[in-house]
């Protein structure tokens, strides 16, 4: 008796979540209408709490349904229909095959500001080895008095610290007071008095590009660039924003210099006051050596805060490695070069600088879409390291003050991954998303010609990277 009571409330449990979710449909079908997709967010779609995994497309289901392009390009239309000036250039592929699910304005050029670090980075990741990392160096030879000459020498590294080398860190790793301490202990107590040099002649060229804007150099988005610099040469190396140093190797070279005298004063070694600029000459000992992090954690802190500095920083070393003058010139034709070498269609592409400030570039919305498709499907590590920088909407880098709760593209938190760019007349976001029904689509959304309306135009182009993202569009 007790077994039967059992059996028939076990039964009524079932029945209830039955009667919730097949209902509907069942009621649907007898009244002669369709069933509606379940609105379920699947949990590999549902927003983190914190930074996940980078879906490549190895990583998810090929057969996952497609988009329907007529669905999807109704929706975006509707996003992206601007009621004030400018034009809004934007094409969505599938990641796995290469098909064009939405195009408006693909192939027309034009300034596709920060997104075109996505450029630089695929083409400094396909040209310096991943796991490498600049040195910072410092060289002795005798000094005409009889002391000892320190020559500095600038690698590549504009992510120093004054202070300490930090192991676990990305901007820091390599510390002038750490390269100042082993200095000290190589030198020896015989060294008498020491005087500083800096040789920071691994760059060529003007370190100050034509095509920028005065402005934006005032404004602390660029500086004159350097092989080495605290912290992109921000005058507050605590900050990543603000004034930038004028000359940020010497500001180095002094940080470098003060260090070796606290140091020195422990051991009885004099350091002369100032710093002077030399090369490093033949035949000088190499006394002490501290390492930057990685050319990939440096393109992901790149691509991260989208810091103009370190873009073209990292560009002129990937310059210099593929046999070109490591300036302005050899930066620029280093990073069209590598587009092409890596399947990219240049055509109509023009880059006056690699950071994405000058006016002057010419980059297609198309081109800038083929790019990120081109990093979530390589197996090089270099490239996945692009993928990994690319901010995540509401959690971290440019992305982490968009998609806030209350946003009509809030759906998009924790979803979409792209990289953004603002300028006066421009907003751009560029990326990638896995749709709700796991397919991984790269996308990039470019409106240009903007005149005041940039708010609105940055909205719609948030609001297309999350319609994306809530997609089954069928």
């Amino acid at each position: 008796m007790f077994s039967g009571i059992a059996l028939a409330l076990a039964f009524a449990v079932l029945l209830v979540p039955l009667a919730v979710y097949a209902g509907p449909p069942v009621l649907k079908a007898l009244s002669g209408t369709g069933v509606e997709r379940q609105a379920a967010v699947p949990t590999y779609q549902r927003a983190p709490a914190e930074l996940t995994q980078t879906p490549f497309v190895t990583t998810l289901d090929p057969a996952a349904p497609v988009p329907d392009t007529a669905v999807l390009g109704g929706l975006l239309d509707g996003e992206l229909g601007l009621t004030g000036s400018g034009t809004v250039s934007a094409v969505v592929t599938d990641v796995r095959t290469g098909a064009v699910l939405y195009e408006q304005n693909a192939a027309d050029a034009g300034m596709p500001a920060s997104t075109l670090k996505i450029l630089t980075a695929a083409a400094v990741a396909s040209t310096l080895e991943p796991d490498s990392r600049f040195e910072t160096t410092v060289h002795a030879g005798p000094a005409a008095d009889g002391g000892t000459q320190l020559v500095l020498r600038g690698g590549g590294d504009v992510l120093l610290a004054s202070g300490a080398s930090d192991d676990d860190a990305v901007v820091g790793r390599a510390g002038l007071a750490t390269l100042a301490e082993e200095t000290i202990k190589s030198l020896g107590s015989s060294a008498g008095t020491v005087q500083v040099l800096l040789d920071d002649t691994l760059f060529s060229g003007p370190s100050l590009s034509g095509a920028w804007n005065p402005a934006d150099v005032e404004a602390g988005e660029i500086a004159p660039l350097y092989p080495l610099a605290i912290n992109s040469a921000w005058t507050d190396e605590s900050r990543r924003s603000g004034e930038r140093e004028d000359d940020a190797a010497l500001a180095a070279a002094e940080a470098f210099r003060a260090a070796l005298a606290a140091a020195g004063a422990e051991t009885g070694i004099t350091v002369a006051e100032g710093v002077e600029r030399g090369a490093v000459p033949a035949g000088a000992r190499l006394l002490a050596a501290v390492e930057s992090a990685t050319v990939a954690e440096q393109i992901e802190q790149m691509l991260l805060i989208s810091d103009n500095y370190l873009a073209e920083a990292l560009a002129r070393s990937a310059a210099l490695a593929s046999g070109r003058d490591a300036s302005f010139t050899g930066a620029v034709d280093t990073v069209t070069a590598q587009a092409a070498a890596l399947g990219i269609d240049t055509a109509g592409m023009a880059l006056a600088d690699v950071s994405g400030l000058a006016a002057e570039n010419e980059v297609s919305a198309r081109q800038l879409a083929d790019a990120v498709r081109l990093v979530l499907t390589a197996n090089d590590e270099g490239l996945r390291a692009v993928a990994r920088g690319m901010p995540v909407a509401g959690l971290s880098g440019t992305l982490q003050g968009r998609y806030d709760d209350g946003d009509d593209d809030a759906a998009g938190a924790g979803l979409v991954r792209a990289k953004t760019g603002t300028l006066f007349e421009v907003t751009a976001l560029s990326g990638y998303v896995t749709d709700a029904d796991g397919r991984l689509l790269a996308f990039a959304l470019v409106a240009r010609g903007l005149d005041g309306n940039t708010a609105e135009a940055r909205s719609a182009v948030d609001s297309a990277a999350a319609v994306l993202a809530g997609c089954g569009c069928r």
